[in-house]
């Protein structure tokens, strides 16, 4: 797998996905087992999907979204279109970051 030309793509995505992972362990009542089964496979945009889920089920601190925005950007997720019907993972995403930009704004002032 190191021959590949992604390899070096993979390996600062995963980094990315697996700090975000590191939030969830934080929270007990997340399980995180399915995304490392995933990460260890190297699904990596499956691992990045069931972490959005994750996320989206609670409430996680900015890292956590942080790490998964810059997985989404290596792995080139974002779409150009936002308002489209259907909600990708990645979307979901930008707009938690957005969301937790816009109360860390708000808190400080």
């Amino acid at each position: 797998m190191t021959d590949h030309p992604l390899a070096s793509s993979w390996t600062t995505t995963r980094d990315h996905l697996t700090a975000a992972m590191s939030c969830l362990t934080e929270t007990a009542e997340i399980d995180p087992s399915g995304v490392q089964e995933w990460l260890d496979h190297n699904e990596l945009g499956l691992a990045f999907d069931d972490l959005v889920d994750l996320g989206h089920d609670h409430e996680l601190p900015l890292a956590f979204w942080q790490h998964l925005d810059e997985a989404a950007r290596e792995m080139n997720l974002y779409s150009s279109v936002l308002d489209k019907p259907h909600l990708t993972s990645a979307d979901l995403c930008r707009r938690h970051i957005a969301a937790a930009s816009e109360s860390d704004d708000t808190h400080a002032e």
